[in-house]
This record gives structure tokens, sequence and C-alpha cells, in this order.
């Protein structure tokens, strides 16, 4: 089965297979609008349980669904990356009774616990379901595993078209947990926080499938643009459906708010993310909006300071910035008309409490009074003191905009505490 080179216009986003039969077995249709690969649309299976419609914005809103969306709000809502996890020691008290991490994450009851835990402790604005963005790969073709010390491991690296024929479209009914576990978190947390769900972007979740796991160098899908690009631009077509779809089951299900994880984007330069990664997040989101256009979309990449006005160019409501983002810098590249999400550093809970709380209101104070969702530049790290975690929560809670600054989108805001 042959397929031609790629042109010469461009960095690298025409390819010319078109009409090959390897992509129509893998029930992808080319749509000449914009030159990608897009699966026929499906149908998503019923639940006993009904689905949550996504309704316009109101004052019922969680806080941190409206500073998503750049509603004015009276402090900056807080949550954390990880923020469920190995530095509380109840999770790793379930952890010893439960040591398999993809029983802990593919549970309804235990994902529902484990969600909560952070919730109960110390009630952040944002209740992340505990999952993995690896957990929906066996339900379109990609089985896997988790080594205690290698981590994700791929038997069958996908690197050649005959990799690509495992592939099928998204099975939902396989990922029945994650649905049930939206549903009850929304029904306990209520509209007292945003129950937040999250997908991998294309291109991350493609480097685990390519390399066979976790890589420090990703030589072999780098190299894989070049030598093999109709392979590689199938599987990123084929995920971008079906975690289009994942997304949209997720907010289904009751998930305020989705944030995308393009964790190794940034191990791209900004010309080959703009080929390799890019595309896929617009189709997306755009494909997202069409169901859910109410829904705040999150985009985080680690290493994004190189990114920032790319990402911005993707449509999403919320862009991530890690902490070696200056947050004034990165306010002031992105402008108002977009909402910013973190960027303390994750080491600072580690930190005496005065400097966590002075590092806070710096960050707040730099990212303005609209449209900032306060977070870690990364996720909470192994061993962060619990102490810590909660007077991250009691600091944000105090920090009060000042009621004139809110009415003035961008203006530096005065902070109360």
């Amino acid at each position: 089965m042959g397929f031609s080179s790629l042109t010469t216009s461009g960095c690298c986003c025409t390819v010319g297979w078109k009409s090959s039969s390897l992509f129509v077995l893998l029930g992808l249709h080319f749509n000449t609008q914009n030159g990608f690969l897009v699966s026929p649309k499906r149908k998503f299976s019923s639940n006993k349980s009904p689905r949550v419609s996504a309704s316009s914005l109101s004052s019922s809103d969680p806080l941190l669904v409206k500073a998503a969306r750049g509603v004015p709000v009276n402090r900056p809502p807080a949550w954390m990356m990880r923020q469920a996890g190995r530095y509380m020691a109840v999770y790793r008290k379930l952890a010893e009774k439960y040591p398999s991490f993809r029983q802990r994450s593919e549970t309804t009851d235990l994902i529902v616990e484990i969600s909560l835990q952070p919730w109960e402790a110390f009630h952040p604005d944002g209740v992340i379901i505990f999952s993995d963005i690896l957990t929906p790969l066996p339900a379109f073709g990609v089985p896997f595993d988790i080594e205690e010390v290698r981590g994700p491991v791929i038997q069958s690296p996908l690197r050649s078209e005959e990799g690509l024929k495992a592939l099928h479209p998204i099975d939902l009914e396989k990922l029945h947990f994650v649905g049930d576990s939206l549903r009850i978190l929304r029904q306990e947390v209520g509209e007292r926080a945003a129950v937040l769900g999250f997908v991998g972007a294309p291109w991350t979740i493609a480097t685990y499938i390519v390399e066979g796991g976790t890589t420090r160098t990703y030589t072999t899908i780098k190299s894989m643009c070049h030598t093999a690009p109709h392979v590689l631009r199938a599987l990123l077509s084929h995920l971008t459906q079906a975690i289009s779809d994942y997304i949209v089951f997720q907010v289904e299900s009751g998930a305020h708010c989705i944030q995308i994880f393009d964790s190794w984007g940034g191990q791209l330069p900004p010309d080959m993310w703009d080929c390799w990664s890019k595309p896929y997040i617009e189709e997306i989101v755009n494909a997202v909006r069409k169901k859910c256009p109410e829904t705040p979309l999150v985009l985080y990449i680690n290493g994004n300071g190189g990114l920032l006005e790319r990402m911005k160019g993707t449509g999403v409501d919320a862009i991530g910035l890690d902490w070696t983002v200056d947050m004034a810098d990165g306010r002031k590249r992105l402008g108002a008309g977009i909402s910013i999400q973190g960027n303390v550093d994750p080491a600072y809970l580690f930190s005496p409490l005065h400097a966590l709380t002075d590092e806070i209101q710096r960050v707040v104070k730099c990212a303005g009074a609209r449209g900032h969702i306060l977070n870690l530049g990364h996720g909470v790290l192994v061993g962060t003191p619990e102490e810590a975690v909660a007077h991250f929560f009691d600091v944000a809670r105090s920090v009060k905009f000042d009621k004139c600054v809110e009415e003035h989108a961008m203006e530096e805001p005065k902070l109360l505490v």
C-alpha cells in the first residue's frame, strides 16, 4: 500500500494519502477543508443515569467555571494538579490496601473516594476526577500495563501501517467507571465546586503509543515525523476523534470543565508543535464546542514558555502556565481576552508558610482580577506537607478583589487579605 511523500509547501502539514484504503479500514475520512482525517459521527450509547445537559452560565455556576470564562469573581478560584495522590496519608493508606494503580483508577468506588479526599480535607474550588490520561487507551485498541519502576508500558508500540489496524472507534461502554464516577462526584459536590474532567492531547498520547511508554528523548516519535509521517498522522487523527468523544462523554456525565494535558508538547520545537500538535487540539476544541459550547476548556503544556501565543490560537478558554513562566509576562503575552491558570512553583509548598503566602499573593496580583484560576505550575510533589496544601487554599480563600477592580477587567487588583 503506497503513500506519496510530503509536499514541499508548508512545514510538514500536507500528505498525499487522501484515498488510501488504510484510512478506509480505520473508518477515517479526509476533510478537504482542513486536511485532517476524521471519523464518521457516532452516537454515544445511552446510560442508565440521565445526562447532564450543558446550560448557559448563571450565578449558580461554580467560581472556577466563571473564572475560566472570564466572568468577574470576588476572588481567584483554586485547585491543584495532582491534588489527590501520594502526598496525602489517607491516600497512601488506601493504596496499601489496593496496590494496583489500574484498580484504583478504574473502580468507581475507589475513584470517587480518592477524588473526594482533598475535597473533604481542603475544600478546593475544583474537584478533579482521579484517573490517568492513558485510561481510555484500551477502549480504542491500545492495551497497556503500569509497572512499578517503568511506569506505563505498551508491549506493542505502534510504528507502522500494520499497527494502525488494531485501532478502532472508542468504546465508551468500556469507560463506564469514568462516567459513573463523574455523576457521583457531581452529586456529592453539587455547585460548591467545579467537577473537573481531563484528557491527554493527541501528541502526548501518541508519544506513549509510539515510544512504548515513558521516554526522556522522544527520538522514535520525532524521527517518525519524517520517516513515516503518514502513519503518525493517521494515529493522531484517530486519537483526535477518540479524545473528542471522550471529552463530550465526560461533560455529559457531569464534568463542569475539562483540562487538556499536552504534557509533552513542550518537547517539540515551536514550528513542529504547530504541525504535529496544535492542529489536532484545534480539531478537538471545535468538535467539543459544537456539542458542549458552554464547557470551559483549559490547555496545559509542561515547559510552555515558548508556546503561549500558539496555545492561545487553539481556541481554548484558559491557558495553564507552568512555574517557569513569569505570571506577569504570561498575562502580558496572552492579553486580557483569555483566562490563565497557575502558576505557583510546587516547591514553594516545602517553604515556610509566610513565603508561600507571599508567592500566592504575587501570582494573583500579576495575573489580574479577572480570568485567573490559581493553581500550581505543575502537579503536587510527593512528600508535600499537607499543612502547606491546606495553607495554600486558606490563603486563596482570604484573597478578595476590590469591587471596583472587578468592573475593570485587567487593571491591577487590590488584594484584600
